[in-house]
């Protein structure tokens, strides 16, 4: 067909010939001559942009003042009577062309003068289409600029990949975790506009406690886009899940990208919503990226402060930067110590577990030798003050110590409200910590539950509303051990998952407070903005999904070592959070110093590292919680006051 239609036109171009009719050459036809060269050259020189059209300008300037100077040289005109030679008219010709209100103050004869107006007219062209081109640049620019395109020049910064809601309560973490660095950075890669993220963080993050944020716009699976966050010279990266109907894709995809090159570079922090695609992520950057799980993670401790009313005011001091966190204390000097003298060993420090050859772990045995080598795993404010910290000159009062060792554990009875994905796994929780002959009931609106196999939990699903006021004085009852209200997530959307988690709760707590019941009542929260709302229904702990998840992944970022803390914290084995008595570790009654609280941990082989008492609670709270208090601060313990230790059981 190609060489058919070459024919034709051939065949066509010879009878228009012929018939001495001018061929017509067509938009499209390729052109030869001169001038077409000359026109093709000049259209590529223009699609440079502004520098070329500067160029094109400064060409017809010079071009300009050298047609005139060389007019008013032969023809021997000049300015009021003066001889000028050729490169002083050339300059005088210059300012004639760059500023027209030089005319005005020239004076000779006519032709001069109209000569000089020609000049000044021809000038007014270039440095208006100047002007015009400049503006146009400078607006390029300027939208360039708009759009985050340009590529940033920082090191030993934090790189957060992809947008979600979480990004703010991560910023604000690395904002507090940042007050001890010098000029510190956080740089924003996703693909929005780059105005409206700054717009946003400057609503929701306005107190940035001298941490630069710098956002840029692109796609994090990009490679090209992703030079632009300079992540080969971070100090770390934070890979944040999308809000897209597969996230885990994306997620992966970026960190294909990131890792492009070989897994040299910095600690990276993903993002994982389904535990089916961990072991996918995980064959992708091994040695420098860690996943969280995230459904893992918030059914876990959805379970932890469920079992204990307060539990989730630990965690949450644990995990954000406002208070006292987990740190790592290489040069303690406590080289020949037992792990129970350390216990006592600093003043506003918590010693809580060692690091040995990589290998975290808490709560040892308190006969437990530490070498120069282990480091110290500790909770305090900073760990800018971990080198100055002084040591404890307060002796526990061991006469004041508890008698009282535990309770034999009794059959619970737990009522879980709701159903999402991460249902199973709290249903799994549950069993394992339950003993044999505990129930549970699981109330749903939506959702077929497939519950895992149980070893101590008897189960019993009814699909009914469950914000329905009848249907909850049903199944809400006095002698439950346990409430879980999880979120609809997964059949509604945030909002109205939230509200009507939030139905929910004030009908329980209404119920509980007719039946004179105190069990505790754990909620999750999908947006942050909620928890304040479900303060109202006098909720005793809430969990918020997206929030401590972000908690999470800011530590994670900061210092890799914490996975295997949060791990064993969160895990089957090792040891855990509990909220136990005071009484089992000192008398009640008396005025106590914390080191005396913590000897009487230590000779359960359980580590304090807080208090819980209504005495500490804040007005319109019913307890308070205080973590890592000073080993001289003393203390009254009271009826209903619990020690937050680390125990394994």
């Amino acid at each position: 067909m190609a060489r058919t239609g070459q024919q034709l036109r051939v065949r066509t171009a010879k009878a228009m010939a012929q018939s001495g009719r001018p061929s017509v050459k067509t938009a499209t036809e390729k052109k030869s001559g001169l001038g077409d060269r000359l026109r093709y050259m000049f259209d590529n020189s223009m699609s440079a942009g502004t520098p070329a059209l500067v160029a094109w300008l400064t060409a017809a300037t010079l071009l300009l003042i050298l047609l005139f100077a060389f007019i008013l040289t032969v023809t021997g005109m000049g300015n009021d009577g003066t001889d000028r030679n050729f490169f002083e008219e050339l300059f005088y010709n210059l300012l004639h062309a760059l500023d027209p209100g030089t005319i005005g103050g020239d004076v000779g004869s006519w032709p001069f003068l109209l000569t000089m107006l020609g000049l000044t007219l021809g000038g007014l062209f270039i440095v208006s289409a100047l002007i015009g081109v400049l503006a146009t640049g400078i607006d390029s620019k300027l939208a360039d600029l708009r759009r985050g395109r340009s590529i940033v020049l920082e090191e030993d910064h934090t790189v957060i990949l992809g947008w979600s809601e979480s990004i703010f309560t991560i910023i604000s973490e690395l904002c507090l975790a940042n007050e001890s660095r010098k000029d510190p950075v956080i740089v924003i890669l996703a693909d929005r506009d780059k105005v409206d993220m700054e717009e946003e963080l400057k609503v929701k993050v306005p107190e940035r406690r001298g941490t630069k944020v710098i956002c840029r716009s692109g796609s994090p699976m990009d490679i090209d886009d992703l030079r632009l966050s300079s992540h080969d010279t971070a100090r770390s990266v934070i890979l944040l899940a999308p809000d897209s109907d597969d996230p885990d894709s994306e997620v992966i995809k970026t960190l294909l990208a990131l890792t492009h090159e070989g897994n040299e570079g910095p600690r990276i922090v993903a993002e994982i919503q389904d535990p089916e695609n961990i072991e996918a992520a995980q064959l992708v950057g091994t040695g420098r990226t860690t996943l969280l799980d995230i459904r893992e993670t918030v059914a876990k401790l959805v379970v932890q402060t469920s079992r204990q009313s307060g539990a989730a005011a630990v965690y949450t001091e644990l995990f954000d930067y406002e208070g006292d966190e987990f740190y790592f204390f290489e040069d303690h000097g406590l080289a020949g110590s037992t792990y129970a003298e350390a216990l006592q060993a600093f003043e506003s420090a918590s010693v809580v577990g060692l690091i040995d050859d990589g290998v975290s772990k808490l709560n040892p045995p308190p006969g437990t030798v530490i070498t120069a080598e282990q480091t110290l795993i500790v909770v305090v404010e900073d760990d800018s003050v971990l080198d100055g910290q002084s040591r404890s000159l307060t002796e526990p009062a061991l006469t004041m110590l508890g008698e009282r060792l535990s309770d034999e554990a009794q059959p619970t009875q737990a009522l879980v409200i709701g159903w999402n994905d991460r249902a199973p796994i709290v249903v799994r929780e549950l069993d394992r910590y339950a003993t044999p002959g505990s129930t549970l009931t699981v109330l749903t609106t939506y959702g077929e539950p497939d519950l895992p196999a149980m070893s101590n939990l008897a189960v019993t699903v009814v699909k009914a509303p469950s914000t329905s006021r009848a249907v909850l004085n049903e199944h809400v009852l006095a002698d439950l051990d346990q409430i879980i209200v999880l979120c609809y997530d997964r059949d509604l959307d945030i909002q109205t998952a939230d509200s009507r988690t939030l139905v929910t709760l004030l009908h329980v707590r209404d119920i509980l407070g007719k039946v004179g019941s105190d069990v505790p009542v754990v909620s999750e929260m999908l947006d942050d903005r909620n928890r304040v709302l479900a303060s109202v229904a006098d909720v005793d702990d809430v969990v918020v999904s997206g929030e401590i998840v972000s908690l999470v992944v800011t530590q994670l970022s900061e210092d890799g070592r914490l996975e295997s803390v949060f791990r064993e914290l969160l895990g089957a084995e090792g040891s855990e959070i509990y909220l136990r008595p005071a009484e089992w570790y000192v008398k009640p009654g008396e005025n106590v110093s914390w080191a005396t609280v913590v000897a009487g941990a230590a000779r359960r082989s359980e580590t304090a590292i807080g208090l819980k008492s209504e005495l500490l609670a804040e007005p319109g709270m019913r307890f308070g919680v205080v973590v890592n208090p000073p080993k001289s601060q003393t203390y009254t313990i009271s009826a209903g006051d619990a020690v937050v230790v680390l125990a394994e059981n």
